[in-house]
């Protein structure tokens, strides 16, 4: 009998023994989680866990009574302490320590906070104890401040807008996702943003937070005192290496690991958000925060541990739903790519293509979520396509595709 043990209770651990049970393995799985709750998904804590309409038992990755039926053991509310590769142990918070055969390290990411920004009225966003505080504070006629403008900061700005609050979003760069997206999509999403009534101060820092008895008054880089009622911190996040790090595991900007999960250490794996893998198509090193990575790496590591080896090759995708509008990203810009805008950004409705030679390598889509599946199925094959077709929205991506071949009808001698 082997011992699996995971530590970190989020969507790759949960995905990861579902797959290794589903595979057949018969050993033992546990999942040691510092939080209170069973794995849950963590997309819905910036949009349907803040109206209040839904439980926690429809946010976990597996139902509540799957654990049991499949014997998985799942330590709440319990943290790895050290872990020691020699000896292939883990001490845990609570005094005990695991032995393991493999040890799959799923920590994650934890929120960046700002020295000082801190108080009954300033937010981050992590957990779901994080999402239901700020839920209560999020009042129709409230001023809430946000300090950034990526993917959370504006899902946040985008529901709270919607429920009638007054909110200023914060960001030193010019345009918001400025990290993630291209220029085309950045201004279109400003334009949304403060079509909704949301107040975009891009360009700007905010230095200083003072809470007071009835709000919290920030001081910008200016000198300007802005008040408001609560402050969403949403400045990115930290991969939560420490524990890696201090078992002597190679770590650079998250755990290190070769294509197959595997660390610099034996038996020890690492997958998710705090994984920075190496991509053997782009022959780099990745490290990627989003949800359907960090699912599918989960399902990948299961094969692997069940010795069923296979590299993590998958092309990196997220989503971002803010209003009425949905953004999605597929693939890697890496090298000297060209970009090529289908659409327009004034019509809301536009895809920003990456291309290499005349290879598609990666696109983002605002509204289009036709071009983005069809992107996906071609950038999986061989391909040709010039900039002047991908711009032309009467070109069929379809035609780019290979046609299915039809069986011969064959003839039946009475």
């Amino acid at each position: 009998m082997k011992r699996f043990v995971f530590i970190g209770g989020g969507v790759a651990a949960a995905t990861a023994a579902r797959e290794l049970r589903s595979a057949g393995f018969a050993g033992e799985i546990i999942i040691v989680c510092d939080e209170p709750d069973l794995p849950y998904e963590r997309p819905p804590l910036s949009k349907d866990w803040l109206t209040g309409q839904f439980d926690r038992s429809q946010f976990r990755i597996n139902p509540q009574d799957w654990y049991a039926q499949n014997d998985v053991t799942v330590l709440l509310s319990t943290r790895a302490t050290r872990i020691d590769v020699e000896a292939h142990e883990v001490a845990l918070s609570d005094g005990r320590s695991l032995t393991y055969d493999a040890l799959i390290i799923a920590t994650g990411v934890r929120a960046k906070t700002l020295p000082g920004f801190s108080g009954e009225r300033v937010h981050v966003m992590r957990s779901l104890e994080d999402s239901e505080r700020l839920r209560h504070r999020l009042i129709p006629g409230q001023h809430l401040a946000v300090l950034g403008a990526g993917f959370l900061g504006c899902e946040v700005a985008a529901f709270a807008a919607e429920k009638g609050l007054r909110v200023t979003v914060f960001d030193p760069g010019a345009l918001p996702l400025g990290r993630a997206v291209c220029q085309e999509i950045g201004r279109a999403v400003i334009d949304i943003h403060r079509e909704h009534g949301v107040q975009m101060r891009t360009g700007e820092i905010v230095a200083k937070l003072k809470e007071t008895p009835t709000g919290v008054e920030l001081t910008t880089g200016r000198g300007e005192v802005v008040v408001c009622d609560d402050v969403l911190v949403a400045i990115g996040s930290i991969p939560n290496v420490e524990l890696a790090e201090q078992a002597g595991i190679e770590v650079d900007g998250g755990i290190l690991t070769d294509e197959y999960g595997r660390t610099s250490a034996p038996d020890v794996y690492a997958i998710g958000d705090v994984a920075a893998r190496f991509h053997p198509v782009y022959g780099r090193m990745f490290r990627v925060e989003h949800h359907d990575t960090a699912m599918r790496h989960g399902i990948n590591i299961a094969r692997n541990l069940m010795d069923q080896p296979q590299p993590f090759t998958e092309e990196h995708f997220f989503w971002s739903q803010q209003y009425e509008h949905s953004l999605q990203a597929y693939g890697q810009a890496v090298g000297d790519c060209v970009e090529v805008i289908r659409g327009s950004a004034a019509d809301r409705s536009l895809s920003v293509f990456s291309l290499e030679g005349k290879r598609i390598k990666a696109i983002i889509s605002l509204n289009r979520p036709q071009d983005l599946m069809q992107a996906r199925k071609i950038m999986a094959i061989a391909h040709e396509v010039t900039k002047e077709q991908l711009a032309d929205p009467a070109f069929d991506l379809k035609s780019l595709l290979p046609r299915p071949v039809r069986p011969q009808r064959r003839e039946v001698n009475a």
